[in-house]
């Protein structure tokens, strides 16, 4: 039987680490999702995860930079 999918413990709780690590500091989008993959592993992809930190980012009023590269 195929199971689909199971993220490592929390992508979310992981975000939140993330930004805490960042609060004073400048981050851009693809510096947050280089992190989050290489930390996770995780196979989401890069707009499903920059969704997921901006508006946890928005939530926690974090500015991220999205750059165009």
């Amino acid at each position: 039987m195929h199971h689909p999918h199971v993220e490592s413990p929390s992508i979310a709780a992981m975000v939140d680490k993330l930004l805490a690590e960042h609060r004073t500091g400048l981050l851009t989008m693809q510096e947050a999702i280089a992190l989050l993959r290489k930390r996770t592993g995780t196979d989401r992809s890069d707009a499903d995860l920059a969704g997921l930190i901006a508006k946890k980012a928005a939530h926690l009023g974090i500015a991220v930079v999205v750059d165009g590269h």
